[in-house]
């Protein structure tokens, strides 16, 4: 859900980069109150992206957090548990090592 809501936003902020930019060009263009006007759009279209990249950041920062407090309570419940599994992914990692 989270990699679904951080593609959305990613792709949301992209698309409107590409529209400010191309009303900063079309005012390039442009004099007068028209300039301005597309001007101020470019500028509104920044302020969303910047806005959705920030909310997209704190809403991955809340997501690993909680990842994060759940897989320690899993460790402090299942110590053994959470020993024998590290100690599987290393003997995996050796053997991948050991084999290059």
């Amino acid at each position: 859900m989270l990699e679904q809501n951080i593609s959305t936003v990613n792709n949301d902020v992209k698309t409107l980069v590409k529209d400010a930019q191309a009303l900063f060009t079309a005012a390039t263009a442009l004099t007068g109150e028209k300039a301005e006007e597309l001007r101020g759009r470019g500028m509104r279209a920044l302020d969303t992206a910047l806005a959705k990249a920030h909310d997209a950041q704190i809403s991955a920062l809340a997501a690993s957090k909680e990842a994060a407090k759940q897989a320690d309570v899993y460790v402090k419940e299942n110590p053994w548990r959470s020993i024998a599994g590290a100690a599987a992914v290393g003997l995996l990692i050796g053997v991948i090592i050991g084999r290059k």
